[in-house]
């Protein structure tokens, strides 16, 4: 199979645009805010997540207490959002492990950073992965990252953008030389909606989608 190139990355882009609108990035919130809200959206809806963010802020309002609380209150404290078992005792261990290094609960020094930096530090924490070092880089700090959840991994697999064994942190140095700085958070936003909406992970809704034409996965949906 060829490689794609970047003409067809600004083409998925443009067309993808014309039928969602305006591809706007979710407001941006302080690094490490959004890092726990990134550790909370694990395996989750958006709206679980952000029930359990703001459940989690309301019951300790300050990163210092909880920072102390015992996994137990913090699995109460986030079950809106799934999996609080697993995530309390991650969000723990981040917060303690960001102190030690920090003396404080602030990562406000990555706004000055370098993205490798950056990526390097949030990758060395407890639980932390690529996709979400990729959401505090593109929607906290604003930086050219495209962060690879399951819905871009499946959509960009099925287009032909990354192959489709790619593993998931394979996938985000991929299409992040494939896609041009500037269209990153945008194509990430653009193929979540597409995988949300029509690129589904069952049976895909391939004659509704504006890029059937040239999805080389397309027609065996559509005839199978």
């Amino acid at each position: 199979m060829t490689p794609p190139d970047r003409r067809l990355v600004r083409t998925i882009h443009r067309r993808l645009q014309k039928h969602f609108g305006d591809l706007e990035a979710p407001r941006r919130q302080d690094p490490l805010e959004e890092l726990i809200l990134t550790v909370l959206s694990q395996n989750t809806s958006d709206a679980n997540s952000f029930r359990a963010f703001e459940s989690l802020r309301a019951r300790f309002p300050t990163w210092e207490r909880l920072a102390a609380a015992r996994p137990s209150q913090v699995t109460v404290a986030i079950r809106a959002g799934g999996l609080a078992n697993i995530k309390a005792p991650r969000i723990l261990a981040i917060l303690r492990e960001i102190h030690e290094r920090e003396g404080a609960f602030d990562l406000g020094w990555m706004r000055t950073a370098t993205d490798r930096q950056i990526r390097e530090y949030l990758t060395s924490l407890p639980g932390v992965g690529p996709k979400t070092a990729a959401v505090v880089l593109a929607f906290s700090l604003g930086r050219p990252a495209l962060p690879v959840d399951t819905h871009v991994h499946r959509v960009a697999g099925r287009l032909g953008l990354i192959p489709s064994q790619t593993p998931a942190d394979k996938a985000h140095s991929r299409l992040e030389q494939l896609v041009p700085a500037p269209l990153r958070i945008q194509m990430h936003v653009a193929l979540i909606r597409l995988g949300r909406e029509l690129c589904k992970a069952g049976r895909p809704r391939c004659a509704e989608c504006p890029l059937n034409d040239l999805c080389p996965t397309a027609a065996l949906w559509m005839t199978g």
